[in-house]
């Protein structure tokens, strides 16, 4: 083959560290921020949060964007359709920077100044109060274990039986429930080469057993369900609650395979338990209260508490009325370029390891605007979303207009993926709750009249009509498909049952009351 010279011209886009950087933050929740400022303080020694003392240096001017909303959308869908994919070239069309380098100014600028004071920051021991009360709830939390060991100790046992009901308490897991076997127990401490040994823990836990059975909360220590429910019936019977008659059928019934009970099979635990059909759905109406899972009020579950990123007020009254969108500043972090550290950099010009120290710099002042070009996206959609869903604002989930995520990027000139990043782990406090961004957008569904019904309007729609419901002749799938039908709606049946099922709405069979 004859070696030949070819000239191709070919060209990639690639994204500068600002724009990665920019893009990155744009995509944190709340939380991850206020860990990525922690990690940037301590990282870069010119980076500081601004004091609470009332003094304040110049602040960034919103005209002074770092990045313009077309530069900005620009990377935001490289990034999303492939950024920095290249056609076989070795070099750029166009050469980015790789490094924080910026002009080579040491001078202070406007930009140096303090970001994120236009709110009122609070005083400092503010909130000391709410947060000494919440540290003290969370310290103040029994678990199960606990709570049952502190009852141990008013009972009167020997040093071997103690050890034995300490045992078992240690075993029972989250809901209260005792899953190994007595043998498989006492096997694990004994082993099986003396069964002297072993018989004789097994008896020793038979004993502890009962009495951690009598420990409350009722129905722990049970090794199914079965169990469970039968330990609190016979405490209610013992504590003469309820009708003696009626829970003596109940105890019949949990002696019965619980499938039984789960299918609501009224007439078959009648025929087993040799009772009238009023006894047996008055004991079925019994278990429905009881507790199936006696640990779950001490589970020790992650209490998250969602701070808004943006507040939406009312304002007006009437035909006047209006919403005003803000920022939370609460979680906008104030930061600043350190001013001694920055004058020491301008009065040491060509010393040693000067450019890796004036990288640092505008490495702060990019990640102070880049801050503030998260902040100021947030604003803009948030003012976007409000605009086109005002009607939900003032009359609830059933005025919920469909949108979609590209509506908002054609207002706004951005990209797509752009606003899939700034509704993404974002709230909203609005009068009518706090939302997560996502939740204003949905698709539509086609109405009789050639418009569109929002899916949220739709599934609100269905909890309304489940509510007003007949609890002794439920609405299947179908009434309920057929009845959004009357209202104008076209939903298939597997469309009710999808949102039924993302409402946590059970089957009609199962809402039926007995």
């Amino acid at each position: 083959m004859k070696p030949g010279l070819s000239l191709r011209v070919s060209q990639h886009l690639a994204l500068t560290p600002q724009l990665q950087q920019s893009i990155r933050l744009l995509q944190l929740s709340t939380l991850e921020l206020a860990q990525e400022v922690e990690q940037m303080l301590d990282d870069n020694p010119f980076l500081e949060l601004a004091s609470d003392d009332g003094t304040h240096e110049p602040e960034i001017h919103e005209a002074q964007q770092p990045i313009d909303n077309a530069t900005y959308s620009e990377a935001a869908s490289a990034d999303a359709e492939g950024a920095g994919a290249e056609n076989d070239a070795e070099t750029p069309a166009v050469a980015e920077p790789s490094d924080w380098d910026g002009d080579g100014s040491m001078d202070a600028a406007v930009e140096d100044g303090e970001w994120g004071s236009d709110g009122v920051a609070p005083a400092s021991g503010a909130h000391d109060g709410d947060d000494t009360e919440a540290s003290e709830l969370a310290r103040s939390h029994e678990s199960l274990t606990d709570s049952l060991h502190r009852q141990a100790l008013s009972l009167r046992l020997s040093d071997v039986d103690m050890a034995a009901l300490r045992f078992l308490i240690e075993s029972l897991n989250d809901d209260g429930y005792l899953d190994e076997p007595l043998e498989s127990l006492a096997a694990s401490l004994a082993g099986a080469d003396d069964p002297e040994q072993l018989e004789e823990l097994v008896h020793r836990f038979t004993v502890a057993l009962r009495l951690l059975q009598n420990l409350e909360p009722t129905g722990v220590g049970a090794r199914d369900l079965a169990e469970c429910l039968t330990l609190q019936l016979h405490a209610m019977n013992r504590d003469e609650e309820g009708d003696p008659a009626v829970i003596q059928t109940a105890l019949a019934i949990c002696s019965q395979p619980l499938d039984l009970l789960a299918r609501r099979d009224l007439r078959r635990l009648a025929q087993a338990t040799g009772s009238s059909d009023d006894d047996t759905r008055a004991a079925m109406a019994l278990i429905a209260r009881l507790e199936p899972r006696p640990g779950r009020r001490f589970a020790d579950v992650e209490r998250n508490v969602i701070v808004p990123d943006v507040i939406v007020k009312k304002t007006g009254r009437g035909a006047q009325q209006d919403f005003s969108v803000q920022l939370n500043p609460d979680v906008m972090p104030r930061l600043r370029v350190h001013e001694i550290y920055a004058s020491v950099l301008r009065g040491g010009r060509g010393g040693e390891g000067h450019q890796a120290l004036q990288s640092r710099l505008q490495e702060a002042r990019w990640f102070i605007k880049n801050i503030q070009q998260r902040f100021d996206t947030i604003l803009r959609v948030s003012r976007a979303i409000v605009e086109r869903q005002k009607s939900f604002f003032v009359h609830g989930e059933l005025a919920m207009r469909p949108l979609v995520l590209r509506e908002i990027a054609d207002e706004l000139g951005l990209h797509e993926s752009t606003i899939s990043r700034v509704t993404s782990a974002k709230y909203m406090a609005t009068p009518q709750g706090t939302f997560e961004l996502k939740y204003f957008f949905g698709s539509g569904l086609g109405t009789e009249t050639g418009g569109n019904a929002s899916s949220t309007a739709v599934r609100a729609l269905i909890k309304q009509f489940v509510a007003a419901e007949d609890v002794k002749k439920p609405l299947s799938d179908n009434q309920i498909a057929e009845m959004l039908k009357e209202q104008g709606i076209e939903c298939a049946r597997r469309t009710v049952a999808k949102y039924r099922e993302a409402l946590k709405i059970a089957p009609a069979n199962l809402r039926k009351a007995l």
